[in-house]
């Protein structure tokens, strides 16, 4: 019996030890504030985004993920900020962001109830301390113009 089970083991482990794919966003709004949620699991402060779903491409999870958490609508896709895969970038599982710049319009607030507890915008010299995740390297890097593979 151990002998078949080794091959399914190994199978398993291909199939399901592979770093998730997301994004996050820098969502800018015509005043420059950047806007962040309140994240429920923590209680930190972060940048919108989450998992890429089957099916769909970066840019198209992005404007998702920003509706979802803030509410906004995604007008223009800005730069590419950069891509995070560092393993210990996010305390639940191995995942690989791609950080995009985003200019949004429309009125903010929490839509999904579940993953965010509120949505603000803050000035660039006022954000709150600490973020969630890695998110603090990313504004960093945002703010410094650079384009990193970290």
């Amino acid at each position: 019996m151990s002998s078949l089970w080794r091959p399914v083991r190994v199978l398993l482990g291909l199939l399901l030890r592979r770093p998730i794919l997301g994004t996050s966003i820098i969502p800018l709004l015509a005043d420059g504030r950047v806007v962040l949620v309140r994240r429920r699991d923590n209680g930190y402060w972060s940048l919108p985004g989450g998992i890429v779903d089957w099916g769909e491409d970066i840019e198209t999870a992005a404007r998702r993920e920003l509706q979802e958490e803030t509410g906004l609508t995604l007008t223009k896709m800005g730069r590419l900020v950069g891509i995070y895969s560092a393993p210990q970038r996010d305390p639940r599982f191995h995942s690989v962001c791609v950080c995009l710049e985003a200019w949004v319009d429309g009125a903010f607030g929490t839509i999904d109830v579940d993953e965010v507890l509120e949505v603000q915008a803050f000035e660039l010299a006022a954000l709150p301390q600490p973020l969630s995740h890695d998110h603090q390297r990313q504004l960093e890097d945002y703010l410094n113009c650079e384009t990193v593979l970290a």
